[in-house]
């Protein structure tokens, strides 16, 4: 069997440039089960990462597997013919719904991507509208195919590319530490909210009547930054008054990880769409679908297809999957667990933690140079790399790279939770440089 370093090289030389986890995170996986990974090498790590988000479940859950492993002597690939997985998918997923939403809400089932269902979401309002337009959020990452880098506002990932959609406006997010109007709360007013209401009312703003607005409920990529209730419901308003789709992009949030099913329950609106992926797939199977008002579905036949949009085995894991999540309680472990990682992590005594923020076991601490305020990208770097000698699989995100990103299953237990904040506590100690000023400041290395 090839090592780990052999098997590292070999991927370096034969496959795309653009392959990004083995930079930070120079693994390769011998085998995995529930939140732990065991490498080739033989080393055991805790994944605090579980695929971006993907593996609600952990690594390998016994039931999804066993459900999936029968599936494959019925029936594997259907288009979108009706069999009785693709049915119950569709059950499970009408069901999750808050009940005023339920009897109200169609189901496209996509493939395979979040970023797919991004562009079947565009398209539909557009559609549905007969507008063009699209407000997006400063801070936002909605997937990696043109449609959706065209709404992503990472500069780095759009800068290099020519002939994105038009017709995007960024609109500022509540990212209250680092307000993108320098203001502060409460005396700000939300002012973020008030200036894209008077974008959508202003005959002078710009912007011609969008045909969607599309919103994380929590930005997963951008940092973990979680809005304020007033901006949320404020620029929900601001859009049915405006009679324009809003726009839930669920794909990280979504499905338990907030301890709701849903990230804008926690915000008490009712959205026209809603984008799903990631969890989606059960045991981390390629599946991805939008929910959406019954008015808006006006497409024709083959409007927007997919040939793995019938994907019988995603589907069978998608349903068990959540079956297990209600079963096993998975929604209160996320928010149990989660508020003991906020609370051990705000705990952590180290000049460059500027702010530790997280709904359930989606959580960022956010590393800033003590001197300056700036971001931290260095010190993260190697808070990162520390906790993967140590063990921890954990990722960076939001503004330059600072946030320290953490997205474990949510089957986690207690034990996992005082083993990731020890790690962590251990990287953070031994990225911290060790001369002081007299008065008694660390020498900042962001």
């Amino acid at each position: 069997m090839l090592t780990e370093s052999e098997l590292l090289s070999r991927q370096a030389a034969r496959e795309s440039n653009a392959r990004t986890y083995p930079r930070g995170l120079p693994l390769a996986v011998a085998s995995a089960r529930g939140a732990e990974i065991h490498s080739v090498d033989g080393r055991r790590y805790l994944d605090f990462f579980a695929g971006a988000g993907v593996l609600a479940l952990g690594h390998n859950h016994p039931k999804v597997v066993e459900a999936v492993k029968a599936q494959l002597d019925v029936f594997v690939h259907g288009l979108d013919l009706p069999t009785p997985a693709r049915d119950a998918f569709v059950t499970a997923l009408l069901d999750l719904l808050p009940p005023p939403l339920r009897g109200r809400m169609r189901v496209h089932v996509c493939a395979p991507t979040g970023s797919d269902a991004i562009e079947a979401a565009l398209k539909l309002c557009k559609r549905a509208t007969g507008r063009d337009a699209v407000i997006a959020f400063q801070g936002s990452y909605h997937g990696m195919t043109t449609g959706a880098v065209s709404v992503t506002s990472l500069i780095e990932v759009r800068e290099k590319l020519h002939g994105l959609m038009p017709g995007v406006h960024f609109s500022p997010y509540a990212y209250c530490s680092r307000c993108p109007l320098g203001l502060e709360r409460p005396s700000c007013g939300t002012a973020c909210a008030r200036l894209l209401e008077t974008t959508l009312t202003d005959t002078h703003s710009g912007v011609v009547p969008p045909a969607a607005m599309l919103m994380e409920l929590v930005q997963g990529e951008g940092g973990t930054i979680i809005p304020t209730p007033e901006f949320v419901t404020r620029t929900r308003e601001a859009a049915r008054a405006a009679g324009v789709p809003f726009v839930a992009d669920e794909i990280q949030a979504g499905l338990g990880r907030t301890g709701r099913w849903f990230a804008f329950e926690h915000f008490a609106i009712e959205p026209d769409v809603i984008v799903l992926s990631k969890a989606l797939g059960g045991i981390g199977l390629p599946i991805a679908a939008i929910l959406y008002r019954q008015e808006l579905d006006v497409w024709e036949p083959g409007t927007h297809i997919g040939t793995f949009r019938g994907n019988q085995l995603a589907m069978v894991a998608g349903r068990v999957g959540l079956e297990v999540m209600r079963e096993e309680g998975l929604h209160d472990n996320a928010a149990e667990r989660g508020a003991e990682l906020v609370s051990g992590l705000r705990a952590l005594r180290s000049p460059f933690v500027r702010e530790v923020r997280g709904v359930g076991l989606m959580i960022g601490l956010e590393f800033a140079d003590p001197e300056t305020g700036a971001p931290a990208t260095a010190f993260a770097k190697r808070v990162r790399a520390g906790c993967f000698e140590r063990g921890l699989l954990c990722e960076l995100g939001g503004r330059a790279d600072a946030t320290l990103r953490l997205l474990p299953p949510l089957i986690i237990t207690r034990a996992h939770v005082e083993e990731a904040l020890r790690i962590i506590a251990e990287a953070v100690r031994a990225a911290e440089p060790k001369t002081l000023t007299r008065e008694g400041v660390v020498h900042a290395t962001p």
